[in-house]
């Protein structure tokens, strides 16, 4: 069912850490007095998320590379718009 080389496997693979960030911080942590900037967290998972795109580039995967980049500009946008209106 599932390719390697998947579009849609790159954007399931792009938004896991997004999502874990999310569960993490929003859910279990919800005191924000540790951090000064709530979107940091947020901005390490997209990080993190560009490291995984170097490596299914290097790897050839230019269809899982296209959905991670899509996964990644998506949540960065997200973070962007939902932080600037909280």
């Amino acid at each position: 069912m599932f390719k390697k080389n998947n579009l849609f496997l790159g954007i399931l693979y792009g938004c896991v850490l997004p999502a874990i960030a999310w569960l993490v911080f929003s859910l279990l942590l919800k005191d924000d007095s540790f951090i000064d900037k709530p979107a940091a967290p947020y901005l390490v998972a997209i990080g993190l998320n560009l490291i995984l795109l170097r490596f299914s580039a290097k790897a050839y995967l230019d269809k899982t590379s296209n959905g991670i980049m899509i996964a990644t500009f998506a949540c960065t946008l997200l973070v962007f718009v939902f932080k600037m209106h909280s």
